[in-house]
């Protein structure tokens, strides 16, 4: 591809590009925390995940600095109950601020703490879809993103999702103020990552590459983060599963990661993480899992729904290109792309929809429940109903 298929008039060129205020990305660092921190706040409320070592290197540098430090860890998926405890601690302990420091699920939960500190009233004043949506009446408080995956990207986003356990579903908390004021990025962090998560973390990173460059809300600046993205998860994926050690391939996955960031913040995303929101909300799943189960057939689906209603779409030559990307082959079609993903899915042992409890009587919720969503709306192509029920059908 010589990139000259899309003319101007065929992505956005007028739009807005919003990051974290200061990104640093690099082996060791962390080493750079201390100083940071140190002129953002004096006092610190840390969010881990559910291992107090992962954090023990932070904890460390903080105490080098004196600061007054208050962890928290993050079980699981944060809900929308945990981020109201966590509030209430960091205020108990007069928290001015907040380090997320783990995967998407402790950053996510830091961020919504970190709003939630700034403003006054319950978390569904500003929720989506199962809350008033309203917007934060003040900034949120300062925060810094470590993540020690190479996934979610959610260091350089501007919304936490958050479990519902009793609607049953995850939804947003969405804010520009949001984003973090430093996303620190250091690949070190991810060399101990088990197999299995660096395979789920791994493909939401490579989604999250590919469904915004394939959005009709695609950018210039976001089409860079994501054709870099897709690239380096495409290298350095396989060989990150199989050996953890190599060092070049977790760098590049950690740095797919951020590109993936950096895309869907300004691009959105599409039918794929519709549809996981509402999956992971209903079932115990790894987030990545359900993204990477559901790829090929929300790529099959789209590309089949473009051709039949919108065959002049330049998401058509958009698939086309990742399919080039994704091979290596320039002489590759979208069909050898889909091919491609499902190949990958099995090869890092990718399960169906079903392992997790998921059945067919639950088709008719899951795309009510996903039809909505924000993500939806940055699909290239808007699915039907039976379009959407078929792909879940597909992943199951």
């Amino acid at each position: 591809m010589d990139g000259t298929w899309w003319a101007s008039e065929s992505i956005a060129m007028t739009f807005e590009f919003a990051t974290a205020g200061h990104i640093l990305f690099g082996e060791g660092v962390l080493d750079r925390v201390g100083n940071l921190a140190a002129e953002l706040g004096k006092r610190v409320l840390v969010v881990g995940g559910g291992t107090r070592a992962r954090t023990e290197p932070l904890l460390a540098r903080l105490a080098d600095k004196e600061l007054p430090v208050y962890p928290i860890a993050v079980e699981g998926e944060p809900t929308v109950e945990l981020t109201l405890q966590g509030t209430d601690q960091a205020r108990a302990f007069d928290a001015d601020l907040v380090i997320g420091m783990g995967g998407g699920s402790a950053m996510d939960a830091a961020k919504a703490i970190a709003a939630l500190l700034a403003n006054p009233g319950d978390p569904y004043d500003y929720l989506e879809v199962i809350g008033a949506g309203r917007p934060l009446a003040n900034p949120a408080a300062p925060l810094i993103a470590i993540p020690t995956t190479a996934g979610t990207g959610a260091e350089v986003t501007r919304n936490a999702v958050l479990a519902a356990p009793e609607q049953r579903v995850k939804v947003s908390l969405r804010h520009a103020s949001m984003l973090p004021r430093v996303a620190l990025v250091d690949p070190e962090l991810t060399y101990d990552m088990p197999r299995a998560v660096t395979a789920s973390t791994g493909l939401d990173a490579l989604t999250q590459c590919l469904e915004p460059f394939v959005s009709h809300l695609a950018t210039p600046l976001t089409d860079g983060f994501c054709r870099e993205g897709m690239r380096r998860a495409a290298c350095s994926l396989r060989r990150a599963f199989h050996d953890g050690s190599d060092a070049a391939a977790r760098r590049d996955m950690a740095l797919a990661s951020l590109c993936g960031g950096l895309a869907l913040a300004n691009a959105k995303l599409g039918a794929v993480h519709g549809f996981a929101g509402p999956v992971g909300g209903m079932f115990d799943a790894p987030h990545g899992a359900i993204c990477a189960r559901l790829l090929p057939y929300v790529m099959e689906a789209n590309v089949s729904a473009l051709k039949e209603r919108a065959p002049d779409s330049p998401g058509l030559e958009r698939y086309r290109e990742v399919a080039t990307i994704l091979t290596g082959d320039n002489g590759a079609e979208v069909s050898d792309g889909i091919a491609w993903i499902q190949a990958l899915g099995s090869e890092l042992a990718v399960p169906g929809l079903a392992s997790y409890g998921m059945n067919e009587t639950d088709l008719v919720d899951v795309v009510a429940k996903a039809m909505p969503s924000s993500s939806m709306k940055g699909n290239p192509i808007t699915l039907t109903e039976s379009e959407l029920t078929a792909v879940l059908a597909h992943a199951l």
